[in-house]
Parts: structure tokens; C-alpha cells; sequence
């Protein structure tokens, strides 16, 4: 390879224990029959390339992207000059990549679709961090993801400085407005959760004051104010202060990266934010042959 080797970044965060599921799974999708077209590149060709982006943004995937080439041949080299997590510039050489042709040429679209929408889902979350910094607040993220990448962009969020909420069903009690419904009232949702999943954190959403009211002298961990305005969020902090033990506070719905210091600058502990998962776009990435032999 050219230049000065770059050892592998050690990853900023825990990454998700399904990478290699989501890598086998991509493959098949791609390559369970075969590659026709690398079939005319010769068996023995070997190649280098490098991985160019062509905007600025946050770098997320690099272990996805290198385990989709490994998957195809281990003895693949893979040089990466920047760390997962950090901001890159457009233009930037992301990595260079040596090995038989057609395993390159094969895994190039699979490896480049992680690498891609991971960069962008960490990207987005980056945006509504600087967003807001300087509030105390927390950027969180929701469960609108892509189907079957879940823990993938919960660890693009984290790599672009956002926190996750729930990863699934199951790791916290969501109580809305359906629930309350069947429930009977918000105070008896709660104690249901309490009794029926001891240690789970509890949440309440939440649509004006009175139902605030509710929610905060039924005591969960949080509650979710939804699609309040910035004057009734900041009254509902306020009474929050006033109680004797206050809750984290949670506002959610309609927020965009115009509104989102006004919503921060109301006292909110969190803002969840939908889109940093479900609108994400790709990274411009391209991987280009630089030398044959």
C-alpha cells in the first residue's frame, strides 16, 4: 500500500453484538448466488483501492465494512486514517485496501452501504448535538430505525455524541396514551408497571398540563412531554421543580434543527428526535481501484 501505515482505530464504543448476523445477511442479499460480473476479473488479480468521502461528516461502520471484506477473504488489508466517531472533511481518504480483486469488487457495494448510512445516522446525530450545546440538555434518539440495523444506528447515534433511549420493548416501560386508556388512568398504568416490572425504568407521554399533573404525582423516571408548546414546557418544568422530587423531563414530537435550541432553552432533560434514525441520509462515499498487478 502507499504511505505510512495507519493502525486500526480502536473503536470509541461497544459495538453491537449482531455485527456479524447483519454482515451474513447482507452478503446473501448481494452475493448468495455468485458474482457474475467480478467472474471477469482473473482469479489471481490483485488490486489496491482507497475509500474516498466526498462531504464532510462524522466516520461510523468501519468494523461492519471491514467484516463484510474479511467474510469474502480473510487475508484482505484494510488501513483506516480515521477513528469511528470522528468529523472528517470533504475529500478526505477514509481508508486504502489491498487483496484479490474479486473479492473487493464484490464486497464494495455491501461494505459501502454500512459504511455509508452508519456515517449518516451519526452525522444527523452529531447536528442535533452541536445544536443544543451548551443547554445541558440530551439529544436522544427513538425506535424508528430501519428494520434489522437497529443496534447498528444505536451505536452510529452514540458514535455522533447522542445518547439512545429505548433499544427495544423491553428495557423500559413507555406508558402512552392507548395504555392509559385500557389502564384507566395514568396513575394506575404506572402502578401496573411498577408491579409487574420491578426495576424497569417507567415513562410517561404525556399531551397537556393536567395529564403532567398526573404523570408527575404518579412519580415515574420520566416524563415525555408531546408536541407541548415552549411556553408549556417551560411551566412544566417549573412545576417540576416545585415538587418534592422532581422527574427528568422529556420533550418529543415535531422538533427539527431550527426549533431544537428553543425547545433545549426551555429546561428539558432530553429531546428525542425520530429523525436522526428515520430521514437519514447516506454519506458520499466512493471506493476507487488505484493500482492492479
Amino acid at each position: 500500500m502507499h504511505g505510512q501505515r495507519v493502525p486500526r482505530p480502536a473503536v470509541l464504543i461497544d459495538l453491537p453484538h449482531d455485527i456479524d448476523a447483519q454482515v451474513a445477511a447482507a452478503l446473501r442479499e448481494d452475493a448468495a448466488g455468485g458474482d457474475v460480473t467480478a467472474a471477469l476479473v482473473p482469479a489471481g488479480q490483485r488490486v489496491q483501492a482507497m475509500v474516498l468521502a466526498r462531504e464532510s461528516a462524522v466516520l461510523c461502520g468501519a468494523p461492519w465494512f471491514d467484516r463484510v471484506f474479511h467474510a469474502l477473504d480473510p487475508s484482505i488489508r484494510i488501513e483506516w486514517s480515521a477513528a469511528e466517531g470522528e468529523r472528517i472533511a470533504a475529500g478526505t481518504v477514509v481508508c486504502h485496501i489491498a487483496g484479490r480483486a474479486r473479492a473487493i469488487l464484490t464486497g464494495e457495494r455491501t461494505a459501502l452501504n454500512f459504511l455509508q448510512t452508519l456515517s449518516g445516522t451519526a452525522t444527523e446525530a452529531r447536528r442535533y448535538v452541536d445544536a443544543v450545546a451548551g443547554t445541558g440538555c440530551t439529544i436522544l434518539d427513538t425506535r424508528k430505525t430501519i428494520p434489522g440495523l437497529r443496534l447498528a444506528q444505536k451505536y452510529a447515534v452514540r458514535c455522533g455524541g447522542a445518547s439512545n433511549h429505548r433499544l427495544g420493548l423491553h428495557d423500559r416501560v413507555l406508558i402512552k396514551e392507548n395504555h392509559i386508556a385500557a389502564a384507566g388512568s395514568i396513575a394506575a398504568a404506572v402502578a401496573a408497571a411498577r408491579r409487574l416490572s420491578p426495576g424497569v425504568p417507567v415513562e410517561v407521554e404525556v399531551e397537556d398540563l393536567a395529564e403532567f399533573d398526573a404523570a408527575l404525582a404518579a412519580h415515574p423516571e420520566v416524563i415525555m412531554l408531546d408536541e407541548f408548546t415552549p411556553a408549556d414546557m417551560r411551566s412544566a418544568v417549573a412545576r417540576n421543580h416545585a415538587a418534592g422530587r422532581p422527574v427528568k423531563i422529556e420533550a418529543s414530537g415535531s422538533v427539527t434543527l431550527d426549533s431544537i435550541r428553543h425547545v433545549a432553552a426551555t429546561g428539558v432533560d432530553y429531546i428525542s428526535v425520530g429523525a436522526i434514525t428515520k430521514h437519514v441520509r447516506a454519506l458520499d462515499l466512493s471506493l476507487r481501484i488505484t493500482e492492479a498487478s
